[in-house]
């Protein structure tokens, strides 16, 4: 069990370092930035908490596929389902070919990357509150 412990606890941290880098990039203005590591914020923390739960392998980047592995261990992951829509930030955000006719910097806005920021802490929050941090 401290094995699995230890594995959250690496995975959470880091989500929650993802998280602050999602804000600085908020704060300067790189939203493709903020909305991408939102998402990995999200991601990284879902993750943690199947490896806590026993989970070895966990081949998925997506928030939809993650949360609902995550509802077979505990139903109050269902209240954070909407965090899902992070999943449309994990490609086109970064490559410049992820869009049509314009890049990623250009494309993405402040209130993009509120809300996904919005939807990265909710996901840590609930971590928080489920697993008693």
């Amino acid at each position: 069990m401290d094995n699995l412990k230890r594995e959250f606890e690496i995975w959470f941290e880091q989500a929650k370092f993802d998280l602050k880098a999602a804000k600085d990039s908020l704060k300067s203005a790189n939203y493709e930035w903020s909305c991408f590591q939102a998402q990995q914020a999200a991601e990284k923390a879902l993750k943690g908490f199947l490896y806590l739960k026993g989970e070895d392998i966990i081949l998925t980047h997506s928030i939809f596929k993650l949360i609902k592995k995550c509802m077979v261990f505990d139903k109050k992951f269902k209240e954070i389902e909407q965090c899902r829509e992070l999943d449309k930030y994990y490609i086109p955000t970064r490559y410049a070919n992820g869009l049509p006719d314009v890049i990623p910097h250009e494309f993405y806005t402040k209130e993009d990357a509120t809300i996904c920021v919005e939807y990265a802490e909710t996901v840590i929050s609930t971590l928080e509150r489920i697993v008693n941090i």
